[in-house]
């Protein structure tokens, strides 16, 4: 059992077929938050990112620009890692699908699965979407089209070994209801409880007809099919073969944090793959909706994608992180506008935050902190508020309550106009404020909340929420955010 001083996320493992867009970066942001504020909290905590680079998709893609798999994932994984790198994303380990251990890992699970009699040998033929790297039945593909992709599906007919996910049905039945937030966020349960009952299909866990996979280690004629592959990253990345004491510090997993679109493969799929390989459970899996523009799914295939060097282009990096969990509830679907961004830079970030911290800083520089009992503007229930939405994913409620003490504070010092009456135990009180307000934006907004420390002269820790403010010299801050 892991030490309950330890957080454990992990964001989807990405396909490396272009540079990382909008989508991927809103997931990751997400995961990076929730990362930032477990160790704001003293835990110990592992973020893993990477991606996916076997299949059909890849191999495709590849072939279309001329290049060797490998060689064409190779070029395209420094993408992700800048991209990360700008947008402040501070995981503790990027995987890769090729990575050798990866492929170690899955090659011993499947063994053990296989041994366990869930793997047997078969014929698959069925409509198959390579954009998904998924199956579907007639009856869930209108016109014989990709419900997702809106392209034509194709049929495929192969030899093939199947994971005998039918076997699992009462267990994954008994999973969701002994543990109901497996399924996160609420709504999303019933519907997969409901296809669950409906019954359970085995699925395909190889392929024939390419070789850029893993090969199975009991059939080297046949390559892992993409999901037995890339779910087990999950482990692998941790350190499940190479570095067992991490991985028994870290796993269960805390959340899995995903889009919609792949929750049925991470709470059908993966509890009966680590079921059958003797593996504990996740805690959490938590599917939040798409970003849409023009309400049409965003990404490669839409022909929509707004890379992340465009996105932090508009206003800079911490905007578009504040923005990106501040427009929607994190779950729902959201429609993402440049123009949208701007505004809330523009009237939240520049004129209510912005100008608080010129404002107070400035006078501070002129007339100095005085050391004042007064909670006037006392953060305590603001704190518990943020606390208690963070554990519940709702980051939009959480910024709200940040910015309405954001608000409060701007109130306070225009009541009090500590410009003409010199009130230096007004300005202690508020820079007070200022340093609470810094320490809980710090998962969001990382880079402005450490400018801010760095004028009050005040260190990024939890614990500095109960500590008052050192009296110290203050010097104007430098305009954190331009107006646009």
């Amino acid at each position: 059992m892991k030490n309950k001083k330890t957080f454990y996320i992990t964001t989807p493992i990405y396909y490396p077929n272009d540079v990382p867009h909008l989508g991927h970066a809103y997931t990751t942001i997400a995961a990076d938050v929730l990362a930032r504020w477990h160790k704001l909290l003293g835990e110990e905590v592992f973020l893993l990112t990477g991606t996916d680079e076997h299949g059909k998709k890849i191999a495709k893609a590849a072939e279309r620009a001329g290049k060797k798999p490998k060689e064409f994932t190779d070029s395209l994984i420094p993408e992700f890692k800048r991209a990360w790198k700008i947008l402040n994303i501070d995981y503790d380990r990027f995987i890769r699908t090729t990575d050798r251990e990866h492929e170690k890992t899955v090659q011993e699970i499947i063994e053990k699965v296989f041994k366990s009699g869930d793997i047997y040998k078969g014929t698959y033929e069925g409509l198959y979407c390579t954009d998904c790297e998924a199956y579907y039945t007639e009856k869930d593909s209108l016109n014989l089209q990709c419900p997702i992709h809106k392209r034509q599906l194709e049929t495929l007919k192969e030899e093939s070994y199947f994971f005998k996910l039918s076997k699992y049905q009462s267990f994954l039945l008994d999973l969701y209801k002994k543990n109901p937030e497996f399924i996160s966020p609420s709504y999303r349960r019933q519907e997969i409880i409901n296809r669950v009952k409906g019954g359970l299909r085995d699925f395909s866990v190889s392929r024939t007809s390419f070789d850029w996979g893993i090969q199975l280690p009991f059939d080297k004629k046949h390559y892992a099919y993409v999901w037995f592959d890339a779910l087990i990253n999950y482990i692998s990345g941790v350190g499940y073969l190479d570095k067992k004491k991490q991985f028994n510090k870290f796993w269960p997993a805390d959340i899995h944090l995903i889009g919609k679109d792949i929750l049925w493969f991470h709470s059908v799929y993966w509890p009966a793959m680590l079921k059958s390989a003797g593996i504990e459970m996740p805690k959490k899996i938590f599917a939040h909706g798409f970003l849409t523009i023009q309400n049409e799914k965003m990404g490669k295939s839409a022909g929509n994608a707004i890379n992340v060097g465009d996105l932090v282009s508009y206003a800079g990096s911490d905007p578009a992180r504040y923005f990106l969990l501040r427009s929607t509830p994190f779950g729902d679907d959201g429609d993402f506008s440049k123009e949208a961004l701007i505004d809330r830079h523009n009237n939240e970030l520049a004129n209510k935050l912005g100008n608080l911290v010129s404002r107070v800083s400035a006078l501070a520089e002129k007339y100095g902190l005085e050391k004042t009992a007064l909670k006037t503007l006392d953060s305590e229930r603001i704190v518990k508020k943020v606390a208690g939405h963070l554990d519940n994913l709702e980051f939009d409620k959480a910024l709200n309550e940040i910015f309405s003490f954001v608000d409060k504070c701007n109130e306070f010092i225009q009541a009090k106009k500590p410009w003409e009456t010199h009130d230096s135990k007004v300005l202690y009180e508020s820079g007070n404020a200022i340093k609470d307000i810094s320490i809980l934006l710090f998962p969001f907004m990382p880079e402005t909340s450490e400018k801010i420390a760095r004028t009050f002269n005040f260190e990024i820790e939890l614990g500095e929420l109960k500590k008052p403010l050192k009296v110290s010299k203050i010097k104007k801050s430098e305009i954190l955010f331009e107006r646009i």
